[in-house]
């Protein structure tokens, strides 16, 4: 994917200084330069205008000279502090000397590196660290024309990070690690991490993340995919918000692969088999093609590894030209002069019609080792509302498919269920009439799925509550009803089958 060149970035802050770290780490807190206490200096708007990388309201909610004003200015606005200011904050001459601040004309000092606050899955107080003005990441960021520019986190990082299972681990995979935000929620949860990343300058902004952050410091490597890791080496969890943008080249390396199409995205996938352990999951966001002539379901379903269920869930679909102009205006493209924008925009047509493109899918794709005969693969569209985090949804999903799959219908029928929590029935019909027209079960968690039930189901579901087997609830259905109990427990374990794989119903066992 080529070599990087830096020489339009800012030197980083040394990553050899631990103790620096922890005091500048201890300094922060002690100013409230934490998530909470950017929201109650600043106040929602301004709080979240920040997320837009727009600074016009967090510069007019810092005119004062507090310890939290001063710091957003530094860290956040990337404005010139007076020394003095700065010194009654932070350990100024130690972080002057690891390279956290730089000189800026005689008396004022300037940071080197975006700090935001970050507040983690459990309350944790956490720094991510990114190159100036970098603070956003993806589509809608910051548009920074280097190519080897280390962005912080964006949408796309957070989803990953919602979606990403948490049990215990012994050994995590970051691969593409960025500034380091996957990492650092692994940390808590694995005993050993590895990051990796083509662009060593995200190694190094990682290692500050990490450490700023009070995690334990990352096995670093540097590499494209999976080169830097060993033919030996597998992880109980894998996790990457890969550079998956489709586009005509490679110009900015934290976005573009470097690979046609979606060869990046694919291949990371693929690969990925082999590097799990039994059991383990890998857990990705992709850009996926769709292209005339092909079911793009069928697309990623060559994907899968052998050995592994999957769960690909499509988001988002956009056209051609939505998606060209969505990241031509990412990288500040649409601030050109008007025949360079129209040049490139162009070449992305010219590259999607060459490749027969209608359209691009974003979304997530997780899998899983498993020793089964026949693995279960999931794809499916839910551009619908989602409650994050989903990482104990995903794990559910799964282990679902593995009691389904060693279940047939007998043993369904003599299988005891619980109604998830905060599932709710809803009657759909014309006002007055005796009967509706149908019934719908709906989630309220996780992915907030809504399905139709017929009465049988409706009835059924309502009355599961893990006390009475399936075959006997569906009995006194039968004889509520006036049906032959025989053909109503031939007909209904297809239902039962359909609510489990859902998540309206789980086993009680």
């Amino acid at each position: 994917m080529g070599d990087v060149s830096h020489t339009s970035l800012s030197p980083l802050p040394s990553s050899d200084r631990a103790d620096v770290a922890a005091r500048l780490r201890d300094a922060l807190l002690g100013a409230s330069f934490t998530a909470d206490g950017l929201l109650d200096l600043l106040g929602a708007p301004a709080y979240a205008a920040l997320a837009r990388s727009e600074t016009v309201p967090a510069l007019r909610a810092t005119r004062g000279d507090t310890p939290l004003e001063t710091l957003v200015r530094l860290f956040l606005l990337q404005q010139p502090v007076p020394h003095a200011r700065v010194a009654d904050v932070l350990p100024v001459q130690d972080c002057l000397e690891s390279g956290w601040l730089t000189r800026a004309g005689a008396d004022e000092v300037a940071a080197t590196v975006d700090i935001r606050p970050y507040g983690g899955p459990g309350g944790e107080d956490w720094f991510i660290v990114s190159d100036l003005g970098c603070a956003v990441g993806g589509a809608g960021g910051i548009g920074s024309r280097d190519e080897g520019v280390v962005l912080g986190v964006g949408g796309a990082s957070t989803t990953l990070a919602g979606i990403t299972v948490r049990t215990p681990v012994s050994s995590a995979l970051d691969l593409g690690t960025g500034s380091g935000i996957q990492a650092l929620h692994a940390a808590q949860h694995a005993t050993r991490v590895t990051a990796t990343d083509l662009n060593p300058r995200a190694l190094h902004i990682t290692a500050l993340t990490l450490a700023l952050s009070g995690a334990p410091a990352a096995d670093l490597r540097e590499g494209s995919l999976f080169e830097p890791i060993a033919d030996d080496e597998t992880y109980d969890l894998i996790v990457s918000n890969p550079p998956f943008v489709i586009s005509p080249g490679a110009r900015l390396t934290y976005r573009d692969g470097g690979m046609g199409g979606d060869d990046l995205c694919r291949t990371l996938v693929q690969q990925a088999g082999d590097r799990l352990s039994d059991g383990g999951y890998a857990q990705f966001l992709a850009n996926w093609q769709h292209v005339e002539g092909e079911e793009w379901q069928d697309r990623l379903r060559s994907w899968v590894p052998r050995g592994c269920d999957a769960w690909i869930v499509q988001r988002e679909v956009q056209d051609v030209t939505q998606y060209a102009e969505l990241w031509l205006r990412d990288a500040g493209d649409h601030r050109d002069d008007p025949a360079e924008y129209q040049a490139r925009y162009d070449a992305w047509l010219d590259e999607f019609e060459a490749r027969k493109v209608k359209a691009v899918g974003f979304g997530w794709i997780t899998l899983r080792r498993t020793a089964a005969a026949e693995p279960s693969i999931t794809v499916e569209e839910w551009p619908h509302s989602i409650e994050q985090p989903l990482g104990e949804t995903v794990r559910a999903h799964f282990d679902r498919v593995d009691y389904l799959r060693a279940s047939d219908d007998a043993a369904l029928l003599a299988g005891h269920f619980r109604l998830v929590a905060e599932v709710v029935q809803e009657q759909v019909g014309l006002p007055g009439a005796e009967d509706p027209e149908h019934v719908v079960l709906r989630q309220h968690r996780g992915m907030r799925r809504a399905t139709k039930v017929d009465t049988v189901g409706a009835g059924f579901a309502g009355v599961c509550d893990g006390t009475l087997s399936a075959g006997r609830i569906l009995d006194a259905i039968a004889q509520l009803v006036g049906e032959d109990p025989v053909l109503l427990r031939d007909r209904t374990p297809a239902q039962i089958r359909l609510l489990v794989e859902q998540g309206f119903l789980e086993p009680a066992e």
